[in-house]
């Protein structure tokens, strides 16, 4: 049995598809802002304040490992209807706020190992939605392209781990643009009117930052994004990023002329 921590976006529904394929029995803590998936029998609709709740569930279903996946919204404390763990809990994330989004995911951990509660990686069923080290591509980077990909992990991994930052765009060894808390969607669009050529996106996890619940995800739509930016080529981190509708998207990048490797 595997609890599954879920929010927003595609890579929640490609993990259940595959927990069901392999008859994998698992139940939903729904963190989706709109009951995403009360449709699904074994979905429980709790919120984050809800602590002592939230354990007695894990607990009621003898489940000792738990998965999180998806964007979770970061909470409003203020907001929160919180229960007496809840209480009990939330001067530790309130503290972690302070550090970054990722620290918030963070102290759940920390959270569900004290009560014997293992997190695992959030690819642990779906290795498929990771790429090897190598080039994906018929269009592969140039010398020059390498000095500024190596130049570009240098900056992202000198960033702070625990905030949102997974990815930037650079040029010419230059940061042309880093990734806000509104994602890389926003942050390629502001692109769009940009005409510096040879920009690279780097989409990949920092140095430091916990993979067991915050892998950095490109698919499809990332890569219209960039063709819309005058992207040359998307960079990601081999074996720790996750790339939704792979077949898709590497045809679209080959039809365009824009290079995709793993390192």
């Amino acid at each position: 049995m595997i609890g599954l921590f879920l929010g927003e976006k595609k890579l929640p529904l490609e993990i259940l598809k595959s927990l069901k394929k392999k008859k994998i029995k698992y139940f939903i803590i729904d963190l989706s802002k709109y009951n995403k998936f009360k449709k699904d029998k074994n979905s429980y609709f709790i919120n984050i304040g809800k602590f002592g709740k939230i354990l007695d569930l894990i607990k009621s279903k003898k489940c000792k490992k738990v998965l999180f996946a998806g964007n979770i919204d970061k909470p409003k404390i203020s907001k929160l209807k919180l229960d007496l763990k809840g209480i009990y809990y939330i001067p530790r994330i309130i503290k972690a706020s302070k550090l970054g989004d990722a620290a918030i995911l963070k102290e759940l951990i920390n959270i569900l190992l004290e009560n014997k509660i293992k997190v695992i990686k959030l690819n642990t069923y779906n290795s498929e939605l990771t790429l090897s080290k190598g080039c994906y591509t018929k269009l592969k980077p140039s010398m020059t392209d390498k000095l500024i990909i190596k130049k570009g992990i240098q900056i992202l991994n000198k960033s702070n781990s625990f905030n949102h930052v997974q990815a930037l765009v650079i040029n010419n060894r230059k940061v042309v643009s880093l990734e806000t808390r509104k994602g890389t969607k926003d942050m390629l669009k502001s692109l769009r009117n940009n005409n510096l050529q040879n920009k690279i996106l780097l989409k990949m996890p920092k140095s430091k930052q916990d993979l067991r619940v915050d892998l950095p995800t490109i698919g499809l739509d990332t890569l219209k994004d960039c063709k819309k930016a005058n992207i040359k080529g998307i960079v990601v981190k081999a074996g720790q990023n996750i790339f939704l509708d792979k077949h898709e998207g590497l045809k679209f990048a080959n039809k365009n002329n824009i290079f995709v490797i793993a390192q």
